[in-house]
C-alpha cells in the first residue's frame, strides 16, 4: 500500500513538533524586510513588530514558489518514490501559493493538491485532523484521503480578533479613521474566514480578556463545534489574562482539548501583535 505524505505551508501555522508527529512537510511562505526576503518560521515573529516600530512600514509577504514545492516534492519523492503526496493548501484566494505548487505538479502524477479554502489554524485544523485520520486508518487510498479531506474543509471554521487595528491600518486595509476610533470605542472587528476569504463580520468592544470569553461562546453555539478539540491561535504580544480567560472559557464550553499555535510571520505582519484566534471543526 502505498503511503500519503501530507504537505502544507508555514502558513498553517502547524508547529515544527506536530509536523514531526503527524510527519507533515512544511513548505515555507515568504517574508521581505524591505531587500531582505526570508523563509516564513525561520527567523523570530517579534522582528516583525521590531521592524514595525522602527520604520513605520509592514515587511511584505508572500506564498510560497513553485521551487518552494519543487524541492519538497523532489525530497519526499527521493525518499520514498512509492507515496502519494497530498497537498492541502492554504486558501487560494490569498495568495499564490496554491498555483505555485500546481506548477511544480506538473508531470507529478504522484501529487494532489486541494485548497482547503482556510488559512493558520484553519487549516491546521484540516490538516492535523486528516494525519490523524491516515494513522489511523494506514490502509487509506489518496481517493478516500481526498474524500475525507472535502469532509474537514466543508467543517472546518476559523475566526480571529486583531487586538488593534495598527496593523491593518499600515497595511492598506482600513482606514486611518476606522483605525482611530476603533482604538478610541475599544472595538476589535471579528474575521472570520468565509469561503477561503477574510471577512470583517461581528464587533466586539471591550477589553480582550472580555472579547475572548464572547468571542468563543459564539462561536461554539453559533456553529456546533465538535467539542473534542479547539484550536487557538495567537500572535506574539498575548497577555497572559486573556490566555487564561480563554482556556476558562473553552473549558466552561465543553471543549476537551484546546490545542495553542503561535502564528509565524504572515498571520502576524497582517493581524499585528497580542491577536487571537480559534479553529475548529463543526458537527456533521
Amino acid at each position: 500500500m502505498k503511503s500519503i505524505i501530507l504537505v502544507a505551508e508555514s502558513g498553517s501555522d502547524i508547529t515544527p513538533e506536530l509536523a514531526a508527529a503527524y510527519g507533515i512537510r512544511i513548505v515555507p511562505m515568504h517574508v521581505t524586510f524591505d531587500h531582505e526576503t526570508l523563509d516564513d518560521g525561520s527567523f523570530p515573529v517579534q522582528k516583525i513588530c521590531d521592524f514595525y516600530h522602527e520604520t513605520g512600514r509592514l515587511p511584505k509577504t508572500s506564498g510560497s514558489t513553485p521551487e518552494d514545492f519543487n524541492q519538497i516534492f523532489d525530497e519526499i519523492h527521493a525518499e520514498d518514490p512509492e507515496a502519494e503526496i497530498l497537498y492541502l493548501a492554504y486558501s487560494a484566494v490569498t495568495t499564490c501559493s496554491y498555483q505555485s505548487a500546481v506548477i511544480a505538479a506538473q508531470d507529478r502524477d504522484y501529487v494532489t493538491a486541494i485548497d482547503t479554502r482556510q488559512v493558520s489554524a484553519g487549516q491546521a485544523a484540516v490538516v492535523i485532523e486528516t494525519a490523524r485520520l491516515l494513522q489511523e486508518h494506514p490502509q487509506m487510498r489518496i481517493e478516500q484521503a481526498v474524500e475525507k479531506v472535502q469532509d474537514l474543509i466543508s467543517r472546518a471554521k476559523m475566526c480571529f480578533l486583531p487586538d488593534n487595528l495598527e496593523f491593518l491600518r499600515a497595511g492598506g486595509r482600513v482606514s486611518n479613521v476606522v483605525c482611530l476610533g476603533s482604538r478610541i470605542l475599544n472595538i476589535h472587528p471579528c474575521i472570520e474566514i468565509l469561503d477561503g476569504k477574510l471577512v470583517a463580520t461581528k464587533k466586539y468592544r471591550g477589553k480582550m480578556a472580555k472579547v475572548v470569553d464572547k468571542l468563543i461562546r459564539d462561536y461554539a453555539e453559533d456553529y456546533r463545534m465538535k467539542k473534542n478539540c479547539l484550536w487557538m491561535v495567537y500572535t506574539v504580544g498575548l497577555q497572559e489574562e486573556v490566555h487564561r480567560q480563554a482556556e476558562q472559557t473553552a473549558k466552561e464550553c465543553g471543549f476537551q482539548k484546546v490545542n495553542w499555535i503561535q502564528a509565524n510571520g504572515v498571520i502576524t505582519t497582517h493581524g499585528g501583535p497580542a491577536a487571537f484566534g480559534i479553529a475548529g471543526l463543526a458537527e456533521n
